[in-house]
């Protein structure tokens, strides 16, 4: 009977017992290959942009002069392809050196751990737009909650606690060194149209009046953009605060809207009269702010006088 018992025990194998770490690493090794890129797909809803800038002409001489150092990450799909988990700027970078293929490593991963291993990956750029993090924030945060078998709500709050994401937003907010608050405030902005999230990334509208204006209805928020080209403004703080609260009332009307970005802001500077700098330039410091205008049409007015008499003398 002890025989039997005997039998039935597994041994390790020799080999797994004594591997090495030379061994372990020839093994990931053998997991790097060259992938023709035609045969490799876009992340979907990759939230990073991948811009033709100058470190991307840097990295593009790089490439053509040693190649590519770092190996891309993909994953194989069910059809036999391969999806770009990270590597997206060395992939964009090969194609415009003109490489058919692209070194990767190749993992077996989930959906959700590729997405978590996706976000890792480009949160280690130098810089990162607000669109990009609220994105990515909320990719991570779904998939984590999903592995946890936790339920997803859409509501995402700044001062949000509400038990079922509160592990997953703690687990996050610790990997990526930011509150769980400021997670959540970013995640707000993925709310905004388009066109007002690139305002954000282009710093022409602050990021905490962004978040408070995410809470307010698409149509609203083409009325505010309109309402910032008509008055040639952003809200400050005060003011998207006052259309939430206006909203959360139900009293948000496109003329309250209208109002509201129409209020003089503290310590707000008179708007110049003229924009073209070709016209600013040749306009005298001594000139007070709100006269501009008249010292041009003055200074109009005595050009033709001048052009006058130039044609009344070549008669």
């Amino acid at each position: 009977m002890a025989r039997s018992r005997r039998s039935k025990i597994e041994l390790t194998a020799y080999d797994d017992l004594f591997e090495t770490d030379v061994s372990r690493a020839e093994a990931s090794l053998s997991k790097i290959r060259e992938i023709p890129i035609s045969e490799i797909d876009e992340f979907p809803d990759h939230p990073f942009k991948v811009l033709m800038d100058e470190d991307m002409e840097q990295l593009v001489d790089s490439v053509r002069r040693i190649g590519v150092m770092t190996p891309a990450t993909v994953r194989k799909k069910e059809d036999g392809r391969y999806e770009l988990i990270s590597g997206h700027r060395r992939k964009r970078a090969c194609e415009l050196a003109g490489f058919d293929v692209l070194k990767c490593e190749v993992k077996e991963l989930s959906r959700d751990e590729a997405i978590i291993v996706m976000v890792e990956s480009n949160l280690q750029r130098s810089t990162i737009l607000p669109s990009e993090k609220a994105f990515a924030y909320k990719m991570r945060l779904e998939a984590m909650k999903r592995q946890a078998g936790r339920p997803i709500k859409d509501n995402y709050s700044p001062v949000g606690n509400n038990f079922e994401f509160a592990t997953s937003s703690d687990e996050l907010a610790e990997k990526v060194g930011e509150s769980k608050n400021q997670i959540f405030r970013y995640i707000r902005l993925t709310e905004l149209v388009p066109e007002i999230l690139e305002m954000v990334d282009e710093h022409l509208i602050a990021f905490r009046p962004a978040v408070e204006i995410s809470y307010l209805s698409e149509e609203q928020q083409y009325t505010l953009l309109e309402a910032m080209g008509y008055n040639d403004a952003t809200p400050s703080l005060a003011q998207a605060i006052k259309m939430k609260k206006f909203m959360q009332e139900d009293k948000l009307t496109d003329e309250v809207i209208q109002s509201i970005m129409q209020e003089e802001k503290p310590n707000q500077k008179e708007k110049p009269a003229f924009k073209d700098e070709r016209i600013t330039k040749l306009i005298p410091n001594t000139i007070p702010r709100g006269q501009e205008t008249d010292f041009v049409v003055k200074a109009l007015e005595f050009y033709n006088r001048h052009l006058q008499k130039q044609r009344g003398k070549e008669r």
